[in-house]
């Protein structure tokens, strides 16, 4: 696919975490950390390297994106929304009583591949999906997008490791790697360094890079899309509540929504850098 230009992905993930923002302030509950430190990484998958068709969300050769980590689904569902799968004014649902768009990804919204957010299943769910790829002949990539915090989990390693067993080269996996989890820094509730070496010592293809740099993400993503006989994760090293300074490194914000008051203060901030 032709690359779009900077400007435009920039543009697109200044918009989103304005959206984010407004969304989960008037659902007044959600992860506003992990949805803001992800936000280049959702546009650069929706906006340039998955195969999609919002118009037709069960096309048999699309790409799927499994979110691991689902609490962070306000991210997804903006882009959903911003691509066309369902109208922008249905995100203003979120976590409400009867909305397609709770506080974790479910089967039946349109763009959604699996339920998740039981953390350390994502994986696993991606695992079979590129099984079943594989034995349908099917040319297709999946992508699966989990949290730094999620690692701790065990059942992430088991799948890794099954990944790399069937040689699943269309697996990539994305880390979102904001170094901090619900109860503070990675780093101090269980640390997980050195992540590279662990993924490699699993038989994974590794490759790091800046979260927030769309160049870089995307030499990340064509990169892994190159490499044959084994699966490829991306370690996308991110800020946790990027783009808001009083919100960006603070374990407190894992599960908070802003109220009125700090979204406004937020969306201040955020047109001040355009």
């Amino acid at each position: 696919m032709k690359r779009p230009d900077i400007s435009v992905l920039k543009a697109k993930a200044r918009e989103a975490r304005r959206t984010i923002l407004k969304i989960l302030c008037e659902a007044g509950s959600g992860h506003t950390g992990g949805s803001l430190s992800m936000v280049e990484i959702i546009v650069a998958l929706y906006h340039y390297k998955m195969r999609h068709r919002p118009a037709d969300p069960e096309w048999d050769m699309r790409d799927r994106l499994v979110l691991s980590k689902g609490h962070a689904c306000p991210a997804v569902y903006t882009m959903l929304a911003d691509t066309g799968y369902f109208p922008k004014k249905e995100l203003m649902t979120l976590r409400k009583f009867g909305s397609r768009l709770q506080g974790h990804p479910q089967i039946g919204l349109p763009g959604i591949e699996a339920s998740t957010g039981s953390l350390g299943q994502g994986l696993s769910i991606s695992n079979g999906i590129a099984l079943a790829a594989r034995m349908d002949k099917k040319d297709i990539r999946v992508y699966c997008v989990m949290g730094d915090g999620e690692l701790n989990e065990g059942q992430i390693w088991e799948a890794a490791m099954s990944a790399a067993h069937y040689k699943l080269d269309n697996i990539c996996g994305i880390v979102d790697f904001n170094k901090i989890q619900i109860d503070g820094w990675c780093r101090d509730v269980m640390a997980i360094e050195p992540l590279a070496d662990k993924w490699r010592a699993f038989g994974w293809n590794v490759v790091e890079c800046n979260g927030h740099n769309f160049t870089e993400l995307m030499d990340a993503l064509d990169g892994a899309e190159k490499i044959k006989s084994k699966p490829t994760v991306v370690l996308a090293h991110t800020v946790k509540g990027k783009g808001v300074s009083f919100i960006e490194n603070k374990a407190k914000w894992h599960g908070v929504a802003p109220k009125k008051e700090e979204l406004d203060k937020a969306l201040r901030e955020l047109d001040e850098k355009d």
